[in-house]
C-alpha cells in the first residue's frame, strides 16, 4: 500500500500528487535574447562557437538541444545563452540550432550503421574537391561520389587539383569538362626530394594561389577529398596560422594518412570562410536516390519527362528519352555521358577508392 492510500490525517504523512497531476510551474523561456553563433570546431561534445560580434566561445548542448537528438557539426548557426564572455574556464549553452541552408551528408558503409546517413558540414555553399594529379593518383570514382554529394547538398563544386608540377591536368580536366565543373590547378604542393622545400624552408614548396583565393573569396566553401592530396597543406598555405597536421603519401599502398582528424572552419584573410575536413578513403552515397541526381542537372531533368515510366536512364535502358535529347549534339552526348557516370558511381557499393 502507498503512503498516498493510508487514509490518515496524521501531519508526518506527506502526501505528493503523482508525476501527471502536478502542475507545471514553471514556463519554457523562449531564449528571444540569445546570442547568435556559427559552430567551428567540435570536440568530445564540446563546440567552439564565434558569434556575430567575433567572440570565440566555448558551449555544450543544453538540455532542449539534446531532447532534438539533432547532431550539431561545423558550419552549423545556433542560438546561446549563459556564459558568452569568452574567457577561460566559461561555458556557454546551445539552446537551439537553426534553421539549415545546405547540409552535406555522407553514409555509413560499414559496420552496423551501413546506410545510416550523417551530416558532415552545414551552410556551406561551395564544395571544393581536393584532387592531387599523382602521388596518389586520381581516383575518378572518389570524385564523382563526392560531385554527387555536392549536387545532392545544394552546392556549387570546384575542382582543386594540386602537384601540377609533376603532371599535367589535361586528361581529368577534359573528364569533367561536359559537367561545368570550374577547375582551379595548383602547382607547388609535392614534396622536395629531401623533403623540403625552397631553401632554408620546411615542408612543401609555397604554391600560387591566387586564382584559388579568388574562387574562395567571400563564401563559405568545405574541402573534401582523399587522404594525401595536399588538402591540409593548401589550408595552410591559404590561413598560414591554421597550423594544419600535413603527412606523406604511403609508397606501397598509395594512400595518405589521415592528419586532419576533425573538421575546422576557418576565416580567410581575404573574406569568406574554408571548412577543413579530414581526408576520407569512401564516401556514402545511400542517402541519394538516381532522382535526386537527376534534379541537379536541369536540363536532363525536364528532358527526363518524356521518358516511360520506370525508365533508369541507363545506356542500355529502352525508349530512354535522354538518348534522343543528346542525339547529333556532341556537347549534349557528352554531358549524359557524364551523368550517366556519376550514376554508375551513385549505385557503386564497396569503399570508393578501389578504382
Amino acid at each position: 500500500m502507498s503512503r498516498r492510500d493510508l487514509g490518515t490525517d496524521d501531519a508526518r504523512v506527506r502526501v505528493r500528487p503523482g508525476r501527471g497531476t502536478r502542475p507545471r510551474t514553471k514556463q519554457r523561456p523562449s531564449y528571444d535574447d540569445a546570442t547568435a553563433g556559427r559552430v567551428v570546431a567540435v570536440d568530445r561534445g564540446r563546440y567552439r562557437v564565434v558569434t556575430t560580434d567575433g567572440t570565440r566561445v566555448n558551449a555544450v548542448k543544453a538540455r532542449e538541444l539534446n531532447r532534438t537528438r539533432t547532431a550539431v557539426v561545423v558550419g552549423d548557426e545556433v542560438s546561446l545563452v549563459g556564459d558568452i564572455s569568452g574567457r577561460v574556464d566559461t561555458l556557454a549553452r546551445m539552446v537551439a540550432l537553426r534553421e539549415r541552408r545546405t547540409v552535406l551528408m555522407r553514409s555509413a558503409e560499414d559496420g552496423d550503421t551501413v546506410g545510416v546517413e550523417r551530416p558532415v558540414v552545414a551552410n556551406a555553399d561551395q564544395l571544393a574537391v581536393v584532387v592531387a594529379l599523382t602521388d596518389p593518383p586520381p581516383r575518378p570514382r572518389m570524385i564523382d561520389r563526392i560531385l554527387v554529394a555536392a549536387y545532392d547538398a545544394g552546392m556549387d563544386p570546384l575542382l582543386v587539383l594540386t602537384k601540377s608540377d609533376l603532371t599535367g591536368p589535361e586528361e581529368l580536366l577534359a573528364a569533367y569538362a561536359a559537367l561545368a565543373v570550374p577547375a582551379v590547378v595548383v602547382g607547388g604542393m609535392s614534396k622536395g626530394p629531401d623533403g623540403g622545400t625552397d631553401p632554408g624552408a620546411d615542408g612543401e614548396r609555397a604554391p600560387d594561389l591566387d586564382e584559388v583565393r579568388a574562387r574562395l573569396q567571400d563564401r563559405v566553401t568545405v574541402l573534401v577529398g582523399h587522404s594525401g592530396v595536399g588538402k591540409s597543406t593548401l589550408v595552410n598555405a591559404l590561413v598560414p596560422e591554421a597550423e594544419r597536421a600535413t603527412s606523406h603519401v604511403n609508397v606501397v599502398t598509395g594512400r595518405g594518412r589521415h592528419t586532419s582528424s576533425s573538421a575546422v572552419a576557418l576565416e580567410l584573410p581575404g573574406g569568406g570562410l574554408v571548412i577543413d575536413t579530414p581526408g576520407v578513403r569512401s564516401f556514402g552515397l545511400a542517402h541519394v536516390s538516381q532522382a535526386d541526381l537527376l534534379q541537379a542537372f536541369t536540363d536532363l531533368d525536364e528532358a527526363a519527362e518524356q521518358c516511360p515510366r520506370g525508365c533508369t536512364h541507363a545506356a542500355d535502358a529502352p525508349d530512354c528519352a535522354l538518348d534522343a535529347w543528346a542525339e547529333g549534339d556532341p556537347a549534349r552526348s557528352a554531358r549524359l555521358e557524364s551523368f550517366r557516370r556519376l550514376a554508375v558511381a551513385l549505385a557503386a557499393t564497396g569503399p570508393a577508392w578501389e578504382d
